[in-house]
């Protein structure tokens, strides 16, 4: 495995050496789960940004949405339990 280095202030490296020991770690165990853990949280956010903007093409292309309190009272309905009609998408009147 390589090796990198990372130089921390001394309050930063106390908190983290700190942290560790209450989790039952390692502190190079807890930094490297703190990597992974931010790595993913970046890779959700970037898939959930690729989705949004593939959404926002169709939306744009089509001209075509659904009015927000029309969508949101399909979806308090259907919270309830209720069987509703799903709303359809239709070109956007300002």
């Amino acid at each position: 495995m390589p090796t990198t280095t990372i130089r921390l202030p001394e309050d930063l490296k106390s908190r983290v050496a700190e942290a560790a020991k209450r989790s039952g770690m390692t502190t190079h165990g807890f930094i490297l789960e703190a990597i992974v853990e931010k790595t993913d949280q970046e890779k959700q956010r970037a898939d959930f940004d690729a989705v949004a903007e593939g959404r926002f093409a169709r939306i744009l292309a089509s001209g075509k949405t659904i009015p927000w309190q029309e969508m949101r009272g399909y979806l308090e309905e259907r919270l309830a339990g209720k069987d509703v009609k799903r709303p359809v998408a239709r070109k956007h009147v300002r």
